[in-house]
């Protein structure tokens, strides 16, 4: 009993997790691998909380060279925090609604990923079944706040535009497969097309390829 009481009473400890490169890392601060999650670039002078507690590592492999787009997932996989200015602002994604996996999931289940790579400021999510990704990383212009709209047609020959105002999601906000796409009007969007099939190469990178976490760490 006095040993959990002193354990308690202590600090949680902090340890680097995850290094992009060598002034790039992420630090989780609790017990047992699970707490506050910070993202530190010491180049930038930029030291932010993408996840304020219960983050747990992502274990699959994780390759992320990306500089301006940062995407971190968790233990789950079931979503991303993001960040489209070096780490200095985040925000929470989620999967393209449509229904991607065999069994129906609108989610890639944990045991089927493979690997999340970020690279050319793009995000790509590898699974047994899919092949899910952010889009090109700009907005189509035609839908900027002064832009004239996307006119597209439906099957029916009806003609509709997205208009700025109601466009859908800015880039590297929502993550889709190539199915789930041909069923949204992100389509017709220049950052959602030519997307390739394939996790592109990632060359000579000199980060971790996963993430690392000692559960005994501050004991």
């Amino acid at each position: 009993m006095l040993a959990v009481i002193e354990c308690q009473a202590k600090q949680p400890p902090t340890q680097v997790v995850y290094r992009f490169d060598d002034h790039r890392y992420l630090e989780l601060k609790g017990w047992d691998c699970e707490g506050e999650l910070w993202y530190t670039d010491t180049k930038k002078n930029i030291h932010t909380e993408p996840v304020s507690q219960f983050y747990r590592i992502f274990t699959r492999k994780f390759v992320h060279p990306s500089e301006k787009y940062i995407a971190i997932t968790g233990w789950g996989a079931g979503g991303f925090i993001v960040s489209k200015d070096h780490g200095q602002t985040w925000n929470s994604v989620r999967f393209s609604p449509a229904h991607n996996e065999p069994n129906g999931d609108d989610y890639a289940p944990y045991d089927v990923v493979i690997s999340f790579t970020v690279v050319n400021d793009q995000g790509f999510l590898l699974t047994k079944n899919s092949l899910y990704m952010s889009s090109k990383p700009f907005d189509d212009p035609r839908v900027s706040p002064n832009g004239p709209g996307i006119p597209y047609k439906l099957e029916d020959g009806t003609m509709e535009t997205l208009e700025p105002s109601n466009s859908g999601w800015p880039w590297g906000l929502v993550y889709m497969t190539k199915s789930g796409l041909s069923e949204s009007t992100q389509q017709f969007k220049t950052n959602w097309q030519d997307l390739p099939d394939k996790v592109p190469e990632v060359k000579n990178y000199q980060g971790w390829d996963h993430m690392r976490c000692d559960m005994d760490a501050g004991r």
